[in-house]
């Protein structure tokens, strides 16, 4: 039976069925335009790598996973704002457009470049369990309701990224977000079909349900949607910065006011008193003490070029190094006519580096994890003898590091992971600075509870997948403790130049996206669009990736050639065939050799980039 997480990348994909036809390995690369397009009479049946256009973004652009998203960040670059005001923007609007992923109140990292400085930091803002957790619940009652709440985070990373990076005012960032979620706007196909899918769940909660079942029923696809507690929740943000401004307050104290109507003020408020009278963990304390954390990102050097990901409480950012530093000992351009021998390379990689991060990583505050290790060539170079080239490996154990110690994993305890639902866009502006953000609130629409009255979703980041099952592991879930995220925006660096800002969502597999873009863009030197494009694989384990010798099984996307297929199986890969657009949704901007800055957005979901 296929997982929860791949129905939901199904149901994404399915209005691009059609799309099958296109991209696929080994064909002549045609032009998107003119007499020789695809679509051209004289160039019939002829077939292109790549269905979109690449966006060129000669004076900055937004890659997002909504075209309104992406169009009010791009209007906040046109009046004179930076990356971050772009990013903040956009990320209020998916909060509105695609509700069963974004939220203020859920989760999140940013990986940010700063062309003057030369600098990349990470931004986590990423909540903790409350204090009141108790960490020997069922592990089924964190998947949703009032109880799986992780503390809200994101508004906290808006404020921050605005704070260091950005010049408009809040008020200017939310007023796209406050008129989509007042006025509504056209609700995009597959999020009606999630909501259907939650429905039951949705409808136990009378706050959820007077916003996602209107007169008691999913709304239609592309009929007007409205979420009116969440435009008042996002105008009392505005005001609140507004009244400091007006009082005299600095732009910074004014952005502060903003975070204090929602981390002490009304909106904490409501939330809590919301969350006890329900037998939620969460309150004001929780709300009180959050801060988002700015960090040194995680980072590699690939072929010569500077790659940067978030740090922990992101596994992602450990998991993606790794696997580059074991595929840099080997050629992988040569392999380009090679499909099977490279896929099952970076197969095998992906194994080991899942297998040493899902054994050591954890929240740093509570566990001590070996990053240095994990992020070492020489590390590197010892796991790469596991793999053999002809032939695939059981899911190892994770490395034996000194003083390491393995948790106890009884049977009982095995639970399969949950799957993650997020969202991911990539900025650059007129100065060259880039950033790339992947927000969350967990599993499809988080907990499923909208707060009180503020429309907003929480994070139930405290379920399984991001909490580990078994007790005495570094991850398993106790109060204040950090649950991992798999968020990991990425930004590339060529000699300190900006090469690639992007990011993708999609749970356990973001890691393996993000690694397989990489490639086809890095080794294999393809334009933005064909790099997004091409086929894609996906490792999904049972029970878990947390659990040696776990049975895995490499969801193909069915534009893979049928004989490389049958040479995967031929290695030992157990294989099952996935829609053709299945598996992530990168959004991203490279800059190309000339200097012209291209976006390029995945049609596996209902992502866009627009440039100006």
């Amino acid at each position: 039976m296929r997982d929860e997480g791949l129905a939901r990348r199904d149901l994404i994909a399915a209005g691009f069925a059609g799309a099958a036809l296109l991209g696929l390995p080994g064909r002549t690369a045609l032009a998107q335009s003119g007499d020789k397009a695809p679509d051209a009479p004289r160039s019939s049946p002829a077939v292109a790598r790549a269905h979109r256009v690449e966006v060129p973004m000669p004076h900055g652009g937004v890659a997002a996973g909504h075209p309104l998203a992406a169009m009010a960040g791009t209007r906040m670059l046109m009046q004179g704002g930076t990356a971050a005001d772009a990013a903040v923007a956009a990320m209020a609007v998916m909060n509105v457009v695609e509700p069963w992923a974004s939220s203020a109140a859920g989760n999140g990292f940013a990986t940010c470049f700063e062309r003057r400085s030369g600098k990349v930091q990470s931004l986590a803002f990423t909540g903790g369990a409350p204090a009141l957790l108790d960490p020997d619940i069922d592990p089924k009652e964190l998947d949703s309701g009032h109880k799986a709440v992780a503390v809200p985070g994101a508004f906290g990373g808006w404020i921050e990224l605005a704070k260091r990076y950005g010049r408009l005012p809040l008020a200017k960032l939310l007023e796209p977000a406050i008129g989509y979620a007042r006025d509504g706007h056209p609700l995009d196909a597959s999020i009606a079909m999630f909501i259907r899918r939650q429905q039951a769940v949705l409808a136990r909660h009378p706050t959820s349900a007077a916003i996602f079942l209107p007169g008691g029923q999913p709304p239609a696809p592309r009929a007007i949607f409205r979420n009116l507690p969440l435009a008042r929740t996002f105008q009392s943000l505005a005001d609140a910065e507004t009244r400091a401004l007006k009082s005299g307050a600095d732009r910074d104290q004014a952005l502060s006011a903003a975070y204090d109507q929602f981390y002490i003020g009304p909106i904490a408020q409501d939330m809590t008193r919301f969350s006890q009278a329900n037998g939620g963990w969460l309150r004001m304390e929780d709300m009180r003490s959050y801060r988002p954390v700015w960090d040194n990102p995680v980072s590699t050097v690939y072929r010569g070029m500077d790659v940067y990901c978030s740090p922990l409480t992101s596994r992602t950012g450990l998991e993606l190094c790794e696997q580059l530093n074991i595929v840099e000992g080997w050629d992988l351009a040569s392999l380009a006519s090679d499909r099977a021998s490279l896929t099952h390379l970076l197969i095998e990689a992906i194994k080991i580096a899942k297998a040493d991060v899902y054994r050591y990583a954890g929240d740093p505050r509570f566990v001590d994890v070996p990053v240095a290790t994990l992020l070492s060539k020489d590390f590197a170079a010892t796991r790469r003898k596991l793999i053999d080239r002809m032939q695939a490996i059981a899911f190892p154990e994770g490395a034996t590091l000194a003083r390491s110690k393995q948790p106890d994993r009884q049977a009982a305890a095995d639970e399969d992971t949950r799957g993650g639902d997020t969202t991911s866009l990539s900025v650059v502006d007129k100065e060259g600075n880039a950033i790339a953000v992947t927000t969350t609130i967990g599993g499809g629409f988080g907990t499923s509870v909208v707060m009180g009255d503020t429309g907003l979703l929480c994070n139930n980041g405290l379920r399984v997948g991001s909490t580990a099952p078994y007790a005495g592991h570094p991850n398993a879930v106790a109060p204040g403790k950090r649950a991992l995220l798999g968020n990991g925006p990425i930004i590339v660096l060529d000699k300190g130049q900006l090469k690639l800002v992007c990011g993708t969502p999609g749970g356990e597999t973001i890691g393996q996206t993000q690694f397989q873009f990489l490639v086809n863009a890095l080794d294999l030197d393809m334009p933005i669009q064909q790099a997004i494009e091409a086929p894609r694989f996906a490792l999904n384990a049972k029970p878990n990736f947390y659990k040696p010798g776990a049975a895995i099984t490499i969801q193909l996307e069915d534009r893979f050639a049928p004989p490389d297929v049958s040479a995967l199986k031929a290695k030992g890969h157990s294989v099952e065939m996935v829609g053709a657009f299945a598996i992530g949704s990168i959004q991203g901007v490279m800059v190309d050799p000339s200097g012209a800055r291209m976006g390029g957005s995945d049609p596996r979901r209902m992502g866009y980039a627009m440039g100006y």
